[in-house]
């Protein structure tokens, strides 16, 4: 049995923020997975499934973030858990936006909601870190992730959160690589092979030529009748 957290704020105007993508993330894996329905558990909402043939809970802490070790930490002694079998899903400043990393261990580099966990469950869990991107300057920082993602960040958030839902079966095997590879095949797609080959077999258009045209830089009108008729049949 594995735990996965995703970390957030409750309440309808925090729904959209930047600090919510850990909720946000949670939401996709429980809708295309089949997860059972949310229910009210450990000062937050629980929804149970299988994955990877692995049964998984879903905790999103309502807590608010500073708080979310509590919740976390209930869960844990309840099913009697330990901090290796928690998986974390959360916001981070330090990666550009649409990445995503698989970290296990270290330090909450001032997260709040990491510190909490720090405090409440130690470090050993594991953390699916979601790119926001920063704001450029320390003192932004706090009115930058409690804002809404923006309009024109939303199709990359959209691959994101669809890629995080395709590789969630290999994340609960354990299987990182895999996962992450998920996640790239939406957020940066390979180019078809077919697609390039293609190119590369066309001929290049030489300036002011067409395709196909006989090259001949004398003038059709310098040319006999003759000529011209044969150039009708060749």
């Amino acid at each position: 049995m594995q735990l996965w957290v995703g970390l957030g704020n409750p309440g309808a105007k925090y729904a959209g923020n930047r600090h919510n993508i850990g909720w946000m993330a949670l939401d996709r894996i429980a809708s295309d997975h089949g997860f059972g329905p949310w229910r009210s558990k450990f000062q937050g909402s629980l929804s149970e499934g299988t994955l990877g043939g692995e049964k998984i809970l879903l905790l999103k802490p309502e807590t608010f973030m500073n708080l979310s070790g509590q919740s976390v930490g209930e869960a844990l002694r309840f099913y009697k858990l330990t901090a290796g079998d928690v998986t974390v899903f959360h916001d981070e400043l330090d990666l550009a936006p649409g990445k995503a990393r698989v970290k296990s261990g270290g330090g909450h580099a001032g997260h709040n909601g990491l510190r909490s966990l720090h405090q409440h469950v130690g470090e050993a869990y594991h953390r699916v870190r979601l790119g926001i991107g920063h704001p450029g300057h320390k003192d932004r920082v706090a009115a930058y992730v409690l804002s809404d993602f923006a309009k024109a960040e939303q199709d990359w958030l959209d691959d994101l959160l669809r890629g995080i839902s395709d590789g969630a079966a290999d994340l609960a095997r354990g299987d990182s690589a895999r996962f992450l590879n998920a996640v790239a095949l939406r957020t940066a797609p390979p180019r078809s092979s077919t697609t390039q080959a293609k190119t590369k077999a066309e001929p290049q258009e030489k300036p002011g030529k067409d395709i196909g045209t006989p090259e001949t830089d004398e003038p059709p009108e310098a040319r006999s009748p003759m000529q011209r008729l044969l150039d009708k049949f060749r």
